[in-house]
């Protein structure tokens, strides 16, 4: 029996017990002696009788083990031109300092604080030192528009809000303050206090009452860790894209602690020596995961990086990254790579870094196609391993678990199940379907710790979103399939099936033909309305860089190819050359927001900034 074999079976035949062995991870100031706590089915809590603090475990125990001399954070940025390397001793002395500075505030165990920071190490001090106090942070992606902002304000009431006086993007500054001014005048609910965290490029003129961080921090003192009950709420991290109020994702102290230290080792294969890159932002799940707490929990080293590293001017970044740093994983999303492809498609660029330090390259976030993963694999000479998450879980469901079994990989499937989730492929009346036919995926409860307890003051909106439609599972929204080797296929969004004459097709599979067109560097497929068939797909596509093809030709060759691999049935007979593809910051491309325009119906508007000006290109394409 493997490695991967044994964990699998032993998570599923008696969740409790193997959970429970593997809270010797992290450090507990009262250890658990109960795994599962199913008394309140389906609302299951892990580790109910543990205590412990879940920023002691990022940071004070490295330290009390001689560790402070290791590098925590490496905050790249060249937006400003500066490179810091903060040690675990130097990061706890911040985190310590400024808990003390949210104590002088008022803010106490279990009360809640809104951060709206860029991709600045003062976000990880923050959300550490809400950690240390057993406060729940609800970090806020910079670039979110003030009524995003409100709405989020409202739903967590937070003690005191941290905010920059402003982000940086490539080419200009955004202005923080006047947009959670603006956010604070649409709320309902007050924060007791600010805090700025002024930066150079736009300081900003502070309101009375303001709390500038660099004054506080001159005469804070330091503030011990408090303990926690492992059931107690560690952040709130709000769903974004989604129509009407978005779900406050919860994540626990004890099982999301104990779920990122297994993970960071099993999943990805790192340890306390590596040098790690989730190129995410801390405002995304990814970024709360695995740019802080996993690696942090663990001792190593993770990488902040401020910018995009992909793209003109410097489509080179990433393996520039890689050389300096020497980092041994690296984690993004498809579309990254896609990126890179576009603009440097025989990778040239590899050539002038020296990236052997990597050892795996891991995508997530969207579909990993084929045509990617072959190029990746041939240019970088390391494992491509896809993995399959929601930030419902907070850590991979499907992996190819680099740390426990190097099992082999399929092109276009994220692996296995991961240990702790019972993952089915079931038909509409939750009857599992037979390998190779697609269905909903869905998640036998008890989820794994780590993930969603519940949504923010709401059980009830909880079980009707995630566990009504097929009882005793966990509905992930997502579709595709399981073959014969029990390797999972997601194909997309199940609201991404479109139904074309009565034929459910989904667009995933229509994807990842159009994306192994030689000239295609990205793509997305949506259903547009048609009065005679209901729905039709058109396809929507980026070139690779010098790829010279007339879009006639294009077209014919890409209908061709989905004729041949799909059938007639899949209709496709329009294929857009588009400049590019609207995503948000995670790198997901807006397809709901797509098909919006395309059918001519009224679309909220884009939660964020750039998804605001990312969409004005695409627009009147979509309208023709």
């Amino acid at each position: 029996m493997s490695a991967y074999t044994e964990a699998r079976d032993s998570a599923r035949e008696d969740p409790s017990g193997f959970w429970l062995a593997e809270c010797g991870r992290v450090d507990w100031t009262v250890p658990p002696t109960i795994g599962l706590d199913s008394s309140a089915a389906p609302l299951y809590r892990w580790f109910p009788d543990g205590e412990l603090n879940t920023c002691a475990n990022a940071l004070d125990r490295h330290v009390a083990a001689g560790r402070g001399d290791r590098v925590a954070i490496i905050h790249d940025s060249p937006l400003t031109g500066s490179l810091r390397h903060i040690t675990y001793a130097e990061l706890l002395s911040e985190v310590s300092r400024f808990a003390g500075v949210l104590a002088g505030l008022g803010v106490a165990k279990g009360d809640r604080v809104l951060l709206y920071l860029p991709m600045v190490p003062e976000a990880v001090v923050a959300m550490l030192a809400c950690a240390r106090l057993g406060a729940v942070h609800s970090v806020v992606f910079g670039g979110f528009a003030p009524a995003e902002l409100a709405v989020r304000i409202d739903d967590a009431h937070p003690t005191v809000i941290i905010a920059a006086s402003c982000g940086i993007e490539p080419g200009r500054v955004i202005e923080y303050l006047p947009l959670v001014d603006e956010a604070m005048a649409l709320a309902q609910h007050s924060p007791k206090a600010r805090v700025v965290l002024q930066r150079a490029q736009a300081p900003a003129s502070l309101a009375p009452g303001d709390v500038d961080w660099a004054v506080a921090m001159a005469g804070a003192e330091p503030h011990a860790p408090v303990p926690v009950r492992a059931t107690d709420p560690l952040y709130i991290l709000y769903t974004s894209g989604t129509t009407g109020k978005p779900k406050g994702i919860v994540r626990d102290n004890g099982g999301h602690a104990v779920a990122m230290a297994w993970s960071f080792e099993n999943v990805y294969g790192m340890g306390p020596d590596d040098v790690w890159w989730a190129a995410s932002d801390v405002g995304w799940v990814v970024g709360h995961s695995y740019i802080v707490y996993a690696p942090l929990i663990c001792g190593a080293t993770t990488v902040m990086f401020e910018g995009k590293p992909v793209g003109t001017p410097d489509a080179g970044a990433f393996w520039r990254v890689i050389a300096e740093h020497g980092i041994a994983g690296l984690f993004t999303a498809p579309t990254a790579i896609r990126a890179i492809k576009k603009e440097d498609p025989q990778g040239s660029l590899l050539a002038v870094h020296h990236v052997s330090s990597l050892r795996s390259l891991f995508l997530a976030g969207e579909r990993l196609d084929p045509d990617t993963y072959a190029w990746a694999t041939e240019r970088l000479g390391v494992p491509v391993v896809d993995n399959w998450w929601q930030t419902e879980t907070g850590w991979p469901i499907a992996a190819n678990l680099r740390g426990l079994d190097s099992l082999p990989i399929k092109p276009g499937s994220p692996s296995l199940p991961v240990p702790g989730y019972d993952v089915r492929v079931v038909g509409p009346d939750g009857a599992d379907l037979p390998p190779g036919q697609d269905g909903a995926i869905v998640i036998r409860l008890p989820l794994p710790p780590g993930t969603l307890p519940t949504l923010w003051g709401d059980d009830e909106r909880f079980i009707d979103s995630y566990l009504s439609t097929h009882p005793g599972c966990y509905t992930s929204g997502d579709g595709g399939y399981l073959d014969e080797d029990g390797y999972l296929y997601v194909m997309g969004r199940t609201d991404d099936v479109i139904n074309v004459a009565g034929h459910r097709l989904s667009t995933g599979s229509m994807e990842a033909v159009v994306a192994a067109h030689p000239a295609v560097a990205e793509c997305a497929v949506i259903g547009v309305h048609d009065e005679l068939k209901g729905q039709v797909p058109r396809a929507f596509v980026v070139l690779k860089a010098g790829a010279d093809i007339a879009p006639e030709r294009l077209q014919q060759e890409v209908v061709a190819s989905v004729r041949e691999q799909i059938g007639p049935v899949a209709a496709l007979k329009q294929v857009v050359i588009v400049p590019g593809l609207p995503k948000t910051r995670s790198g997901k491309i807006l397809r709901r927001t797509m098909r919006g325009i395309a059918d001519g119906r009224p679309e909220p508007v884009p939660s964020t900034i750039e998804d605001i000006r990312v969409l004005e290109a695409i627009t009147p394409l979509l309208r023709e």
